[in-house]
This record gives structure tokens, sequence and C-alpha cells, in this order.
């Protein structure tokens, strides 16, 4: 499975193009599934381009992006920098109008299990992202409800394309009591394209969009999401044909 994510906590400082409103959203989803993508992670933004769980941004985002791709599977962030205390996510969570597919935690924040179970109670898929370099993993499997959880973000926090595949492995160790099918492995910036090739060659699932990396393979900036996803499918299908 390839996934999109659309634009993270990136604003238009860095990236010009970034979608940011919900109908730039929606286009970009439009255009990336088009290319390819299977599934979508995203970002809400308030009025001045910061992230945010209010609910109304929730769903706003959430309703266009639908009306644009139907039937794809949508979710969102539930990031600490969003909100930082942990017990005013989880009700942002509860008070949730539109629910997505599914929503991103990240084990290495406090409050990670009381967001999730808010997930849970909801009906909400839980993406539970592993910074590599944390403690997320060991926090995360050591949690009772871990095997309740829709996928497992393998995210390599290490930007080094010398070093991230190291990183990435390392992690994956780790990870060993996690079935591969419910891994997602990804990179950033410059260790992006790398560590999507080692998700291709290892047939795990992954994903890229403006969120992990602004520049084609070739180091060219990319223009949109789908010029993104186009190249991740260009890789994914070499990995696949030399099996």
């Amino acid at each position: 499975m390839l996934q999109v994510c659309l634009n993270g906590a990136r604003g238009r400082t860095e990236c010009a193009h970034l979608p940011v409103t919900p109908q730039e959203l929606a286009a970009a989803a439009r255009t990336a599934v088009a290319a390819g993508a299977q599934d979508i992670h995203l970002h809400p933004k308030d009025r001045d381009g910061a992230d945010t769980l209010d609910p109304a941004a929730v769903a706003a985002a959430l309703r266009a992006v639908r009306a644009a791709v139907p039937g794809i599977p949508v979710g969102v962030t539930t990031g600490a920098w969003a909100t930082p205390d942990p017990g005013a996510r989880a009700a942002q969570v509860r008070a949730w109008t539109v629910l997505p597919d599914h929503a991103s935690v990240n084990w290495h924040e406090e409050g990670a299990a009381e967001v999730a179970t808010a997930l849970l109670d909801r009906g909400i898929g839980i993406e539970a992202g592993i910074y590599s370099g944390t403690l997320a993993a060991r926090r995360f499997l050591n949690w009772p409800a871990s095997h309740r959880v829709l996928r497992v973000l393998a995210e390599i926090t290490d930007t080094s394309p010398q070093t991230a595949i190291r990183a990435a492995a390392d992690l994956l160790d780790e990870l060993r009591p996690v079935t591969t099918s419910r891994i997602l492995l990804h990179g950033e910036d410059d260790a992006a394209w790398p560590i999507l090739g080692l998700a291709a060659a290892r047939r795990l699932d992954t994903r890229i969009g403006l969120e992990d990396v602004l520049q084609l393979p070739d180091g060219t900036p990319a223009e949109s999401n789908a010029d993104l996803v186009q190249a991740a499918q260009e890789i994914i299908q070499q990995a696949s044909g030399e099996f």
C-alpha cells in the first residue's frame, strides 16, 4: 500500500504550494490518488496555517477530501504539537463530529495511550507512530491494546542517507513482534527516498508526500504530491519486478 502524506506540520514558508485549506487538500488528494496513492494522511490546519485538532477544522478537511476521492481511506494526525496537553488532545478526539478512517498517535509523546484509547472508543483506526531513536517501540509494545491498532508507522527520523538504512533495520528489529503486513515504513527529507526503496524491497507498506520530502529522487523540487507519488510508484514497480 502506498499512502500519500499531503502536508504534515510544514508551512507555506517551506513549500509555497503546500496544500493547507480543505479545498487545496481535496485537489491534492484527487491528483495523488490518480497517480496511484491508495490511502491519505493529512494535517488539518487553522486559519494561520498551523496544525489543529479542532473538530470544525477536522470535519472540514475530511468532508472536502472524501468528496474528492470517495472510497479512499483518510487519516489525520494527533501530534502533540497541535495540542500539547494529553487530556485536552483526547477530549478533542472525543469531540470530533466527522470521524477519520484512522489517526496517527506518536508513542514517544506523553499521553499516547490516553489519545489512542479515545480513538479506539470512537471506532477510529490507529496508526501507531514509532520514531526511530526513541523509546516509542518499547512503550507501544508494552501497551495492552497494541494488537488493536490498524498499522504501525516505522518512522525513521535519521535524515542521513548513509545511516538511515541502518536505523530502519534496527527499528524493524525492535518491531519484530508486529507482523510485517501491519508495518508502514517511511523516512523523511534526504532519507525519504532511500527508505522508500528499502520498504519496496522488503514489500512493506510505505508513504510519500510533501510532509516527508520536497524533492524528487533526482533532487529537483517536487511541484505536487502527485509528482512524488508517481516517482514512488516507479520505484515500487521496479522493486516488484526484481522478484
